[in-house]
């Protein structure tokens, strides 16, 4: 279970927010809206253990996240801005992302997941040839190769066409059928099951 108590934000002397509370266990969503600006990347960025927490506790399975190396390897994040290097091909940044995380894959799970996400025959180009979309999906594979439980996603869908989104619907379904949690931000709806997102509105 992931647990956040009373979490809060301050970036400079401006309070993005207070006594945030939530929590997701297994085979539960939480769509986290608000405006623009009102810290929902930032808020994303904490819950992953990304950026340090001064106020609050946040906790994955009754302890806290701070030098969790059980929470790290349980947990993925996938930011708006693609983490992605232009020179490597979408399988060479895959397969660095893996090794990075400490886990262990086969060429062949990647190429697979790759061709998932509807990019067969471009496995091996330079992701700087790449549209925004095809980068977009290649970073998405790493869902499909990473062995984690909690998906933290922000924007996940942006730059997809309608029958990319429909693959991202049908890989977080599965998930948390599979007892997978997914927290994310979207101005876009997911092509999921409404009836099982919860959600979550920053003021």
């Amino acid at each position: 279970m992931l647990s956040v108590t009373d979490l809060s934000c301050t970036r400079g002397d401006r309070h993005l927010y207070a006594g945030v509370a939530f929590q997701l266990s297994a085979g539960a969503c939480l769509h986290l809206q608000g405006d623009n600006g009102v810290g929902k990347t930032s808020l994303l960025r904490q819950v992953s253990g990304l950026s340090s927490i001064s106020n609050g506790l946040i906790a994955w399975n009754g302890q806290s996240i701070v030098n969790n190396e059980s929470f790290r390897s349980q947990c993925i994040y996938l930011g708006h801005h693609l983490a992605m290097k232009d020179d490597l091909s979408a399988m060479e940044n895959l397969q660095m992302d893996v090794a990075i995380s400490g886990q262990m894959v086969h060429s062949d799970q990647v190429v697979t997941a790759l061709q998932r996400l509807g990019l067969k025959g471009r496995e091996h180009l330079p992701v700087r040839v790449l549209s925004q979309g095809q980068k977009r999906r290649a970073s998405l594979a790493r869902l499909l190769i990473r062995q984690a439980t909690l998906w933290i996603l922000d924007e996940p869908v942006v730059a997809l066409d309608v029958a990319a989104q429909a693959v991202v619907g049908r890989l977080l379904t599965a998930h948390l059928d599979d007892g997978g949690m997914v927290l994310f931000t979207s101005h876009q709806p997911l092509p999921i099951d409404s009836a099982s997102i919860a959600t979550y509105r920053l003021q």
